[in-house]
């Protein structure tokens, strides 16, 4: 297969993966409510993503690299007001 459409196959895939988190932010960020969210679920979902993200970046691969940085950063941000707001 041509690694053009590998990479861009990636890239989809790591689109969606990525824009899943999306909702789950939205609404504990408007609703200032975590109250349903497992923090140990995104405690390991947290660590999992920075070693995936470490991975990506050692390897060079950019649709592991910037879903995982993405994700994160979502991920991160619930996981942020899951302790802030409980």
């Amino acid at each position: 297969m041509d690694p053009f459409v590998i990479k861009l196959l990636g890239f989809a895939a790591a689109t969606c993966t990525t824009v899943a988190y999306a909702p789950q932010f939205i609404k504990v960020w408007k609703t200032r409510s975590a109250r349903d969210i497992s923090l140990g679920m995104f405690l390991v979902m947290v660590l999992g993503l920075a070693l995936w993200l470490l991975y990506g970046l050692l390897s060079g691969d950019a649709p592991l690299v910037a879903a995982n940085a993405i994700t994160m950063l979502l991920a991160g941000g619930i996981l942020f007001m899951k302790l802030k707001y409980g």
